[in-house]
């Protein structure tokens, strides 16, 4: 049989190209926005991809069952209680779908979505039991799946814990476990793991939620660890749910003097390349998201507008190029181009520009004085300690200059290591703060190691 695993690393999605060699056919679960791989895949092995299946209708990126529609003319399928608006085959718990030796079995796991569904794998020339199981988004990697993307997160969570023990946890302890998501996606919990799959019988011993055996307690445990809810998701579920995508958005090369003109009509300018290169030189009033580091998409679906115009602005235009990609698999779609030539094509013009201080956490230590510190870490990160004094607000909820501080006096932002506070350095710099300092190679937790000070709780 054939078995692929295939992630896009900026979201920590995983994607599956399972089938037979002999049968010559193969079915994609999960599909992502860019389809070439799989495209490139089936031609290299010599098989047709004749059918997609989704678990659920993804809340965290764009799925790509439209463009392999359009592509392949496969036949797409998800549970009925999807009421997906596209063509399709609905199926219910207990489908089966047969490639060859291969059978693509349907597990209804309602919990993390009403129409969630893993699919057990058997192969039929190997034994009857299933070998594998694509457990979606219920089971991860040492974690669970978060159960407030759909209904309340108590009855979510209710739902998560019966799915895994009275359908996963049935199946055979040496079954594989593949998940859709690894560590750093916003669809699970802080215990996820990057490493690619487990089984079914070592999640068992060593999954601490899996250890709860009590509901009310599984129930308790998940919904206190919650982070925030992934940005735009609804809007994410209606482009999944409703009539077939099959286009991505046409990226436009902009002259330095077409950019200047956009952001003067509005235009969000955000820049992917480093924090170093953004903080040295920058168009003003644009925002730092590079896309040099997992979590791109993620970042700018926090902060953009899905209405308001964006254009990149990259080292090269490769770079705003894949950046665009990035963006279209989250829901931006509203894209006015990128800057032709990167940032070294407005310089040559001599356009004015800003620049942010950096400053390293040692060195905070020993400025500190008269020098507001904010802490744009989430609230758990916060609450488990922080520096004394500061003010605290996530850097995905900055949409203005917040409350008590004073623009006219030096700010320095911290994270836990220096990339989320890259972006709200930017973003303070952009809403008319004056003398923004961007703390570096460490934050908070580097801070506590060097022996300052640390309050706890809120």
């Amino acid at each position: 049989m054939i078995f692929r695993q295939i992630t896009h690393d900026d979201l920590g999605c995983a994607s599956y190209f399972v089938g037979d060699y002999a049968a010559g056919t193969v079915a994609v679960i999960d599909p992502r926005f860019e389809i070439d791989e799989y495209l490139e895949l089936a031609r290299y092995l010599g098989v047709s991809i004749d059918h997609v299946l989704e678990t659920h209708n993804h809340a965290d990126h764009v799925s790509g069952h439209g463009r392999l529609a359009a592509a392949t003319g496969a036949v797409l399928h998800v549970h009925r209680l999807a009421n997906a608006e596209y063509e399709h085959e609905p199926f219910d718990d207990g489908f089966a779908l047969r490639l060859g030796s291969l059978t693509i079995r349907a597990l209804h796991t309602p919990g993390h979505r009403p129409e969630h569904t893993a699919f057990a794998l058997v192969d039929a020339s190997r034994g009857e039991e299933p070998w594998a199981v694509l457990t979606g988004d219920s089971l991860f990697v040492g974690d669970v799946a978060r159960p407030d993307l759909a209904v309340d997160k108590e009855e979510g969570a209710r739902g998560i814990y019966r799915s895994l023990h009275e359908r996963l946890l049935s199946l055979p302890a040496e079954s594989e476990v593949w998940t859709g998501h690894l560590g750093g996606s916003l669809c699970g919990g802080p215990g996820m793991d990057m490493k690619v799959s487990s089984t079914i019988g070592y999640e068992r011993r060593h999954n601490p939620l899996l250890g709860e055996l009590d509901e009310d307690g599984f129930v308790e445990r998940t919904v206190s660890s919650l982070g925030p809810q992934p940005p735009n998701f609804q809007a994410i579920v209606e482009l999944n749910k409703g009539p077939l995508l099959a286009s991505g958005v046409e990226l436009l090369p902009l002259t330095p003097r077409q950019v200047e003109l956009r952001r003067a009509e509005g235009a969000l300018i955000v820049d992917v390349r480093t924090d170093l290169q953004f903080d040295e030189a920058h168009i003003p009033g644009s925002v730092c998201i590079t896309m040099l580091r997992q979590g791109f998409g993620t970042k700018l679906a926090w902060v953009a507008d899905r209405e308001q115009e964006i254009v990149l602005v990259g080292r090269d235009d490769e770079d705003a190029r894949v950046a665009g990609r990035l963006a279209t698999a989250v829901g931006i779609r509203r894209l006015g181009g990128f800057l032709a030539g990167g940032m070294t094509s407005w310089r040559a013009e001599r356009r004015e520009v800003d620049s942010i201080d950096r400053w390293t956490v040692q060195q905070l230590a020993e400025r500190q004085d008269g020098v507001q510190i904010i802490d744009v870490r989430e609230r758990s990160e916060w609450r488990s300690g922080h520096i004394p004094g500061s003010l605290h607000v996530p850097y995905h909820d900055i949409d203005s200059l917040p409350d008590g501080l004073d623009p006219d006096r030096p700010a320095a932002v911290i994270c836990a290591s220096g990339q989320r506070s890259a972006t709200a350095a930017s973003l303070l710099s952009a809403y008319g703060a004056r003398q923004v300092i961007h703390v570096v190679d460490g934050g908070v937790p580097l801070w506590d190691r060097l022996g300052e000070p640390l309050e706890r709780g809120d």
